[in-house]
Formats: structure tokens, C-alpha cells, sequence
């Protein structure tokens, strides 16, 4: 089995047997990517029925040299998947990242924004330029909805349900759910789509797109990141922060105001509640208060 025919069997699994969104799928292809480069650049002859444990572990120290620990432990992981689907499916006997390990790291909580700084951002927003509007909806749309920003760029005018005050969001792995909007959210897309998106020359394709570019195309995940870190610099924001920065702000933000972690888990569209707990680490003051609120010795 050569290592180009083995990569498209495993995407396809992927795909179809796991669901795996398309950035996942090609986060996972890379990982095998580069250890085909490696394989290549080095002249070693193996396949990836053949590839030994000690040809990997040179290839991960490898890599070492250049990446920090959270990617190898990444890169590590993604290797394991691949080759446990190649012993899932009767290509190879055993799994040659079976006695590799992760490098030790710990549990790295995800950036914040506190109100005010949230405020900061979009008050800086120059309103005098037709994009200005959109920006201001799509931030307060990912601080308000905590979208991801691959769900915020394939929002679709279908997808907003605001008499009953939802949006319809597909997530990872073409999953959908539905996520409450409030009122101030709505009423600065409904802005934007009034004076700005109504006036675009839309292109053939991108009808039903909510968020769009000046050429009447949806926006790239790369122009959202730059749209923040442009406004960030503008305020002077020391914190680097992306796109993600909002969805975490919505869900430490509920959190520290008692919101229940199992509708938080909903609305974030996490699978396991394990991930939603993270927040918790944010802000150990909510455990409290909650043992005061509810424990019967309080």
C-alpha cells in the first residue's frame, strides 16, 4: 500500500465514517503529510504498512527541534489515529505509536476579553465605511451567538429565526443547533443587512451568505482574524487575541453570571460537557457560589 492511496482511504473515513469537519480532515492529512516529507527528504523506503516505530520516533524528534509540546503531542495524536485506522482495517498488525508518548503539558485556558475591553473593540469600529456596519455585526454575532468562526462565515440569511430569537449554526462535523440571539445582536445585523448587504453586487452562489466582502463573496476565516487584530491594535489591546477570543468571552461570561454549565455545553455545540469545563478553571468563584447557593449546610 503506498502512502498517497492509504491518505485518501483515511480521509474518506474521516469524512464519511467519523463526520470530521473538512479543517479537521485536513488538520489530520497533515500530520501524515509531514511524515511522508520526512520519509522523502531522508530516501527511507517504507510504507505505511512497513514504517517502523524507531523511523517514527526519528521523525518526531525531528520535529521536535521546531514545534512546542502541544503540537507534537498533536502531531503525535494524529499520527495514532491514522495508523490505528490502518490496523482497524487489516493493513497492519500493531499501531508503531503504540509505546510513543505525548510530551507532558498542562491544560492551557483559553484567552479572555472582559466587557469592557469587548465594548473597547467594537466601539472602535470606523462606522463612515460600509464595512464598518458588517464588522460590528459580525463581533457582536460572535461575542452574542459565542460562534466559532468557521459557523460564522457560513452563516446563511436561511439560518436566522429571529421571531423566535435563534440562528441556526452547523458546527464541527456538519452538525446543526440551534442558539438563542438577543435582541441587540439582531437589530445590528438587520442594520448591516438594510444599508450595507442590500446595496453589494451579490455573486452567483453567495445569495443566501450572510456575512459578505466587497465583491459580493463570503468572507474568508483569515479576513475575520484580521478584521480583530486590526482593532485591537487600534485600541492598544496587549492580549492576542482571534476570532475564538469572543467564543470563549460568551461562555466565561454566562458562566460567571450562573448560567448552568449543560446549556452552555448546547449553545457552544461541545459534544462532551469534559470540554465545557474549562471555564470553570477561568473562574473558581462560581464553584463557590454555587455550594453557597444550593449546599443544604450552607
Amino acid at each position: 500500500m503506498k502512502w498517497k492511496h492509504a491518505l485518501k482511504d483515511y480521509q474518506l473515513y474521516l469524512k464519511i465514517e467519523r463526520g470530521l469537519s473538512q479543517n479537521s480532515i485536513d488538520s489530520y492529512s497533515l500530520d501524515i503529510q509531514k511524515l511522508i516529507l520526512f520519509l522523502e527528504e531522508n530516501t527511507i523506503n517504507s510504507s505505511p504498512i512497513s514504517i517502523s516505530t524507531e523511523i517514527i520516533q526519528q521523525f518526531i524528534y525531528e520535529i521536535a527541534k521546531q514545534v512546542n509540546a502541544r503540537s507534537q503531542s498533536r502531531l503525535i495524536s494524529g499520527l495514532r489515529s491514522f495508523f490505528n485506522y490502518l490496523v482497524f482495517e487489516d493493513y497492519r498488525k500493531t499501531n508503531p505509536l503504540e509505546l510513543i508518548e505525548s510530551p507532558k503539558i498542562g491544560r492551557k485556558l483559553p484567552d479572555t476579553l472582559t466587557e469592557d475591553e469587548i465594548d473597547k473593540l467594537i466601539t472602535a469600529i470606523d462606522l463612515s465605511k460600509p464595512q464598518g456596519e458588517r464588522n460590528r455585526a459580525i463581533l457582536e454575532t460572535l461575542y452574542g451567538c459565542g460562534l466559532r468562526v468557521s459557523e460564522l462565515v457560513n452563516l446563511k440569511l436561511s439560518d436566522l429565526f429571529f421571531d423566535e430569537g435563534f440562528i441556526k449554526v452547523t458546527g464541527k462535523g456538519d452538525k446543526q443547533r440551534f442558539v438563542p440571539i438577543v435582541p441587540i445582536t439582531q437589530k445590528y445585523i438587520n442594520i448591516y443587512r438594510k444599508e450595507v448587504r442590500n446595496h453589494i453586487n451579490i455573486q452567483a452562489g453567495f445569495e443566501d451568505t450572510l456575512f459578505l466582502n466587497r465583491r459580493g463573496k463570503q468572507l474568508t476565516r483569515a479576513m475575520i482574524f484580521t478584521i480583530i487584530k486590526q482593532l485591537a491594535e487600534k485600541i492598544g489591546l496587549k492580549k492576542n487575541i482571534s476570532p475564538h477570543t469572543f467564543r470563549h468571552s460568551f461562555a466565561t461570561h454566562l458562566l460567571q453570571n450562573d448560567a448552568d454549565l449543560r446549556s452552555i455545553q448546547l449553545m457552544l455545540g461541545h459534544e462532551s460537557i469534559t470540554t465545557t469545563e474549562i471555564y470553570v478553571h477561568l473562574d473558581k468563584s462560581h464553584l463557590t457560589k454555587v455550594v453557597e447557593k444550593y449546599h443544604p449546610r450552607k
